[in-house]
């Protein structure tokens, strides 16, 4: 922030308060306050939209997504029950594996959040890749049977159909060497609606997780610890 203040970048903040706020009315930059208190990756609704407003405020986007978040909004009050069921059986199913999350592409930053939810919620390790990519690499690592592991894809129906034909293909090969294969598919109109519909079901996943495994979801004790360290230099 110091940095982009030095170059004269125009400044918008979004923050729940602190020192970023204190330096935003001191320069009369922008700024979004929201709610604080909680963990970061619990407040995802509230630091996601934001960016959004952001991007609307300086002309880079139409208003349309307000409309894409009210449905998406309905779109999951309307399949919580659904969500939640499905959730709670792949956290069983995963709570004693360690998950590897497939998806296309364009929908690998909901991986990232997924295997994000999953280490920091549920204190398991887990690893991603997307599609094409992964097979062209990670494809070959596939060659020692391991029921440790457990494959997740999340998808979608409007994947590219090569993509599609791609995540078959990779399903084929690696239930050679697992037999935990499960699949996640979206619902909504949109990309945006069909992301939050896979972000949604994701964290539930993990937080059912952190249940069975009886831990606390939001402890970072090793973060902190790391955090702490580190100010000592």
């Amino acid at each position: 922030m110091e940095i982009a203040m030095s170059r004269g970048a125009k400044m918008v903040c979004v923050t729940s308060g602190g020192k970023v706020l204190e330096i935003a009315k001191t320069n009369g930059f922008d700024h979004i306050i929201i709610p604080g208190g909680m963990p970061p990756r619990a407040c995802l609704a509230y630091s996601f939209t934001q960016l959004f407003y952001v991007l609307n405020g300086f002309g880079l986007i139409s208003n349309s997504f307000k409309a894409d978040f009210e449905t998406s909004i309905h779109l999951l009050d309307h399949e919580e029950e659904h969500i939640c069921a499905e959730a709670y059986y792949l956290a069983e199913k995963l709570h004693k594996k360690i998950p590897v999350i497939y998806s296309q592409a364009n929908f690998e930053a909901v991986c990232v959040r997924f295997r994000q939810q999953i280490n920091e919620n549920s204190k398991m390790l887990c690893w991603h890749h997307a599609l094409p990519e992964m097979n062209h690499n990670e494809l070959v690592g596939w060659t020692i049977p391991n029921d440790k592991l457990a494959v997740v894809f999340f998808r979608n129906e409007t994947d590219y159909d090569r993509t599609k034909t791609r995540m078959e293909l990779t399903k084929e090969i690696v239930k050679k060497y697992t037999p935990y294969i499960f699949e996640v598919y979206s619902k909504g109109a949109t990309q945006l609606q069909r992301s939050l519909y896979l972000i949604h079901f994701g964290d539930w996943v993990s937080w059912y997780i952190s249940e069975i495994r009886n831990i606390d979801a939001t402890e970072v004790k090793v973060i902190d610890f790391l955090k702490g360290e580190l100010s000592k230099i």
